[in-house]
């Protein structure tokens, strides 16, 4: 099984076309979302191509794909006009006989913690930074960085999850760091 992981849309449809075209270029066989979808939110600036309903379009032709958890700008309406699962807190997936809890970053990170066994991995989003670091029991944290609104001078990007293997990269599937799990 491949993963795509992504986060930080923010209602772009050119960013999220972008992501859409990356993921078929990866044949990943899940996407899983990190949140904040399509409410670009008051801290950020508009993102490229502002458009929640193309947004809604496009990940809608993907619904059986996606994995999705409730990001800070995320709503009750957006689950409204989705074809598929977002009030989620967080999400587990096994892997290598880890488990990993991905989730969007605002109310689960490395302070505020889920209830982490040694060596189990937290995935978020949020702070549209890219990010792999160890924390607490031996824990790693990982962050695929925003698709549409990057942060300290950091790529347009996501992550892959295939054989043990986290990989990230740029929209244009550019890959620049690996972690083995």
């Amino acid at each position: 099984m491949k993963y795509f992981i992504a986060s930080d849309i923010h209602g772009s449809a050119y960013y999220c076309e972008k992501m859409l075209t990356a993921f078929k270029n990866e044949n990943a066989d899940k996407i899983i979302l990190l949140g904040d979808i399509l409410y670009h939110g008051p801290r950020n600036d508009l993102p490229k191509d502002y458009s929640p309903k193309a947004v809604i379009e496009m990940l809608s032709r993907f619904a059986d794909k996606i994995l999705c958890v409730r990001g800070n700008c995320d709503g009750e309406v957006d689950q409204m006009v989705l074809p598929f699962p977002i009030m989620a807190d967080y999400g587990v997936l096994s892997e290598g006989g880890r488990l990993i809890y991905f989730t969007h970053g605002h109310n689960h990170n490395v302070n505020t913690p889920l209830p982490f066994a040694k060596g189990d991995i937290l995935l978020h989003g949020h702070t549209h930074i890219p990010a792999w670091d160890t924390f607490g029991n031996e824990n790693l944290y990982l962050n695929p960085g925003s698709v549409s609104i990057p942060k300290n001078n950091s790529s347009h990007g996501f992550m892959t999850l295939e054989n043990g293997i986290f990989t990230w990269k740029d929209l244009d599937g550019k890959a620049y760091h690996k972690v083995k799990i």
